[in-house]
C-alpha cells in the first residue's frame, strides 16, 4: 500500500535504508577506522564525472578515507587509484556500490 512504490527515488531518508545490509559496508573493508571519513555520491552523474570528481576530491583530502557511492563498480577508477598509491575496496549493497579509498602513506605526510 505504499504510494511511492513506482518512480520515487529518495536518497536520504532513514526509512529508505531499511533494506540495506544491516552491517556497515565499511566494516567489510580493510580501510582504516581511525581516520576522518568523507563521502561522495556519484550515482546520478554521467561518465566521466564520477571518475573526475572522485580524483579531484582525493586531491583535496589529507589522510581522510573517501567513500564513493556509485551505481556500478568504478572499473576505470581502479588503475588510477593504484597509480597514485591509494588502497581501495568495493562493497555492493542494496542501495549502492560503495568504494572505500585511502592512502596507506597518509600518516607519513604530517
Amino acid at each position: 500500500m505504499d504510494p511511492n512504490t513506482f518512480g520515487s527515488t529518495v536518497v536520504s531518508g532513514p526509512s529508505e535504508q531499511s533494506h540495506m545490509a544491516t552491517t556497515d559496508p565499511l566494516a567489510a573493508t580493510d580501510a582504516p577506522t581511525d581516520r576522518p571519513r568523507e563521502t561522495i555520491d556519484v550515482r546520478e552523474l554521467p561518465p566521466p564525472e564520477p571518475l573526475r570528481r572522485t580524483l579531484e576530491r582525493l586531491a583535496e583530502l589529507a589522510d581522510d578515507v573517501l567513500v564513493q557511492r556509485n551505481d556500478r563498480r568504478p572499473q576505470h577508477l581502479y588503475p588510477k587509484l593504484a597509480d597514485r598509491g591509494y588502497e581501495y575496496d568495493t562493497v555492493e549493497t542494496d542501495e549502492a556500490v560503495v568504494t572505500v579509498i585511502w592512502s596507506e602513506s597518509a600518516s607519513a605526510d604530517g
